[in-house]
């Protein structure tokens, strides 16, 4: 989902480390940049269903779901604009996320989580507020900034802090808190959508402010990272923060060996052509991969335009947001289900069986909406309306404990660290990218595709699972910077890439 999880962790597995009550609070508090993204996740699609803020800005979506003989099942919120409201927030977080590049290696992770918390306040105060549809659309780009600080610096900073042996559940606080935000605004929504008067939707929008301003506040009391310090040559400071959030005198190796790494990172004088270097291509073909399947699953779909599907299905409008709350709640508990079991089941494990039952969930919801919803007759009847919420659900909850939070922490500890802000960058671009083609495209396509959309999706989700069978390989347990002589040099395909000779343009010439 729309949501994040990068780093620059260090080697904590093979270093002396203690799991303190520093590294467990400031993880929480800079995860509130994931309740942020997903507040605005699940509030978007709440509110783009609330007759009073299309009756003001969509008056012929409005018109379409209010007036007799204009009904369709599966065609009544197709509208560019409508769309629009929602992808344009991601449109601009891919931009951001070039900027915010060069902000957390040159300015630390700390500000760049400041700035993120900034963008989204001056957003939801343009949102809360508007007037017109310009408004709306600005305070959109604003929270886009936002966005792409967010993914950029926040699970930067988590993989930098946590010790090995719990980076990746520590990783996934991030994702969790994005399923709380999502879940939070469900919740929100449904009470907003109750309230007499025509302002609910402004509520809804306006309460995004209580998240940005926790990461704004959270980014003022968390200390930077060792590994931000001392690359920007504060060693001594970056010393004291790295023995203090260790909980141990002991840290001359995990130092030296930051110290080592930052200076390789600093001598690349152009981050973005050394990715391209072929000893960097399996983690840039992950990476990015990662990111386009994560979208193509069409948990994006599911999320931002939930209660809206479930209206499509047949749901009256109370119900719509109901049942959008049940697959908000299922997504936060299965996120959880991740945290306990990625870091002792491993990644492949639940990359893999989360593709079987994404892919058996969707064919049957294909061949229920096939059979029962056609765009002018509705035959799901309650029975089958409930067994379509059903397997959303399962679908939901496979992609929570897996792609959801492992589609940012896999490509968070991969890249060596001198490619490692670059390949983030290029990550969360690709991810805002499909994103916004998503949540441009989605409406359009349940229109014109109708139920074969879901099959559309499963067919990502096969294509997907093989990937990660034949493909990514696993990194429980591995310290990042160690990740090339453990991982990469024994994948029987990526092990090619990874020749020694490979920076000598002679040899790389012959390869």
């Amino acid at each position: 989902m729309a949501g994040g999880g990068f780093g620059t962790g260090t080697g904590g597995g093979d270093f002396e480390a203690r799991i303190t009550p520093l590294v467990i609070i400031s993880c929480i508090l800079a995860s509130s940049g994931g309740l942020m993204f997903g507040y605005d996740v699940g509030i978007s699609g709440g509110v783009t269903s609330m007759p009073e803020f299309l009756r003001e800005f969509f008056p012929t979506v409005y018109k379409k779901n209010s007036q007799p003989g204009l009904e369709s099942n599966y065609c009544k919120y197709d509208n560019q604009g409508l769309q629009l409201f929602t992808s344009s927030l991601y449109l601009a977080a891919l931009v951001a996320t070039f900027v915010a590049s060069y902000t957390t290696k040159s300015l630390g992770r700390k500000l760049t989580m400041l700035m993120a918390g900034i963008f989204f306040l001056v957003g939801t105060v343009f949102n809360a507020a508007a007037v017109n549809l310009a408004m709306l659309i600005i305070g959109r780009i604003l929270l886009g900034c936002g966005v792409g600080f967010a993914n950029q610096a926040v699970p930067l900073f988590l993989s930098e802090v946590a010790p090995t042996r719990i980076r990746g559940s520590l990783n996934i606080l991030f994702q969790l808190m994005c399923t709380i935000g999502i879940l939070v605004a469900n919740m929100i929504n449904y009470g907003t959508s109750k309230m007499s008067g025509p302002n609910g939707w402004r509520i809804s929008l306006g309460l995004a402010a209580i998240p940005a301003l926790l990461l704004t506040m959270g980014s003022l009391i968390v200390t930077d990272t060792p590994n931000s310090l001392i690359a920007r040559g504060k060693m001594e400071e970056g010393k004291a923060i790295l023995k203090k959030i260790r909980g141990v005198d002991n840290v001359e190796p995990e130092f030296a060996e930051i110290v080592e790494a930052s200076r390789a990172a600093n001598e690349v004088k152009h981050p973005f052509r050394n990715l391209l270097k072929r000893r960097n291509r399996p983690q840039l073909v992950i990476a990015i991969c990662m990111q386009i399947f994560q979208q193509l699953t069409g948990i994006n779909a599911i999320m931002f335009y939930a209660p809206v599907l479930f209206k499509t299905l047949g749901f009256k409008s109370d119900a719509s947001l109901y049942s959008s709350a049940i697959t908000g709640a299922v997504n936060v508990l299965s996120t959880i289900v991740s945290i306990y079991f990625v870091d002792r089941a491993g990644r492949r494990v639940l990359l893999l069986e989360a593709g079987v039952q994404m892919f058996l969930s969707q064919i049957v919801i294909t061949v229920v909406l096939g059979i029962k919803l056609k765009d002018d007759v509705n035959n799901l009847g309650h029975g089958l309306g409930i067994l379509v919420l059903v397997f959303v659900c399962s679908f939901v909850a496979s992609f929570a404990w897996s792609w959801g939070p492992l589609g940012w922490l896999i490509p968070s500890e991969i890249f060596a660290l001198d490619a490692r802000s670059a390949g983030q960058s290029v990550a969360v671009f690709f991810n805002m990218l499909f994103t916004f083609i998503i949540a441009q495209a989605f409406l359009s396509m349940l229109c014109h595709m109708q139920f074969a959309i879901f099959l559309f999706f499963a067919i990502w989700v096969f294509a997907m699972t093989l990937f990660t069978l034949f493909l990514i390989p696993e990194t429980k347990g591995v310290p990042i910077e160690e990740m090339t002589e453990r991982v990469w040099k024994k994948h029987w395909f990526w092990k090619r890439y990874m020749d020694e000779v490979e920076d000598n343009p002679k040899a790389q010439a012959n390869a």
